[in-house]
């Protein structure tokens, strides 16, 4: 049972994109041969740029003690949008449209808990223990 699910989804997306091209291109026309151009190039530059981002989000997420689980899966998504869009048809478009919009939560953030209102965080260092003088701080801070 769950075989013949398998096969009719991946006999059935296809078919359905068929069908889609069809139907947007009766539309449409013409125009629709420069958007699967176009939308292949997308893709295939997409694919290129993360074939050589995929390493630095990795190292990124190792150096700020993150895991590198989450950086392979932004990575993957981003693959697999490439992929759908170097597909020809436009529910693929739109499936790695979703893709491309929605990101996970965290992911480039640190994943951990947003800071209180209010709170601005950052490093400090204390020069000499005293505080600057009233003058020193005119025009520097804002309320």
């Amino acid at each position: 049972m769950r075989a013949i699910a398998i096969l009719f989804i991946l006999l059935g997306f296809p078919a359905l994109e068929i069908y889609t091209l069809i139907w947007a291109w009766q539309f449409v026309g013409w125009w629709l041969v420069p958007w699967l151009v176009f939308t292949t190039v997308v893709g295939w530059t997409l694919i290129q740029e993360e074939r050589l981002a995929v390493f630095g989000r990795i190292l990124g997420a190792l150096h700020s003690g993150q895991s590198p689980f989450s950086a392979l899966l932004e990575s993957s998504r981003m693959l697999i949008a490439g992929l759908l869009l170097m597909f020809p048809g436009l529910l693929s478009d739109a499936l790695a449209v979703l893709l491309l919009l929605v990101r996970r939560r965290g992911v480039g953030t640190g994943g951990g808990m947003p800071p209180e209102p209010g709170v601005i965080e950052g490093e400090w260092h204390e020069v000499d223990g005293a505080p600057p003088p009233p003058s020193a701080l005119q025009g520097k801070h804002r309320q």
